[in-house]
């Protein structure tokens, strides 16, 4: 969305971003539920204060392009972590192990965006746990991996709306892929886009766009043997300098 406003000329300052973490029917039915809403002050602020109710609380943050990226993120990897449920009868270990590897990833990829990523270690992970747990884009996981729905129906399903994850995948596998943000492999000494230390990103690529690969493929990123630790991805991330300020302008 910030690309295409940018490229129309739209000022940043008159550009609002709603999001969660909430699910839709929670707001509808006057549940607890929550948002964020990032943009200019002037604007955030007084809309802030007229949606919150109390079974709707809302967060106003300035930092727009950031969590609008982390929005995208945590519906890529919802549409994972539906898959691994569907494929492992909602194993518990291996719901467990696919969390501990797609936030790593996410992470690793927070610190190639922001210049200070552990202000947004905690919204990320709140995002991402209500959307993995429940939402459109695991529900859509789901339902591909039990081969009750499938690709060629695309991604506007009747009845849920748009998959937001299904082109998510491809933008950041895309961007993720580019040369000019190759960073050193700190334990093999050579240069390696950013995407190469995703491998969830990149099966979920290779099952949803460019179809390689059935939805069993997203447990080979769970149970390849030669997998290292994912903390590892994320003390790279931390001990390396990796954060590239032009990731965004893309």
């Amino acid at each position: 969305m910030c690309a295409s406003v940018f490229s129309a000329g739209i000022p940043m300052e008159n550009i609002l971003y709603l999001g969660g973490p909430n699910i839709a029917s929670e707001i509808y039915n006057k549940e607890y539920a929550n948002a964020r809403i990032c943009g200019a002050e002037k604007w955030r602020k007084p809309l802030a204060k007229f949606l919150r109710q109390p079974h709707f609380i809302v967060w106003d943050n300035g930092d727009l392009v950031t969590h609008e990226v982390m929005g995208g993120l945590k519906n890529v990897y919802a549409i994972g972590a539906g898959m691994v449920a569907a494929l492992t009868n909602e194993s518990a270990t291996s719901k467990s192990v696919y969390f501990a590897h797609c936030t790593s990833e996410m992470i690793f990829i927070t610190h190639l965006l922001a210049e200070e990523p552990e202000r947004l270690a905690g919204p990320l992970l709140a995002d991402t746990y209500v959307t993995l747990l429940k939402g459109r884009n695991a529900w859509y996981g789901q339902k591909l991996a039990k081969g009750e729905i499938n690709l060629e129906m695309g991604d506007s399903i009747k009845g849920k709306g748009m998959i937001q994850g299904v082109s998510a995948v491809k933008a950041f596998y895309e961007l993720l892929s580019q040369s000019r943000l190759n960073i050193m492999h700190p334990s093999e000494k050579m240069h390696i886009a950013p995407v190469e230390l995703c491998p969830i990103l990149q099966k979920l690529y290779k099952i949803l766009i460019v179809r390689e690969l059935a939805c069993e493929g997203i447990l080979q990123a769970l149970r390849d043997e030669t997998m290292n630790d994912p903390r590892e991805r994320i003390e790279i991330a931390q001990r390396h300098a990796i954060y590239r300020p032009s990731l965004l302008m893309n």
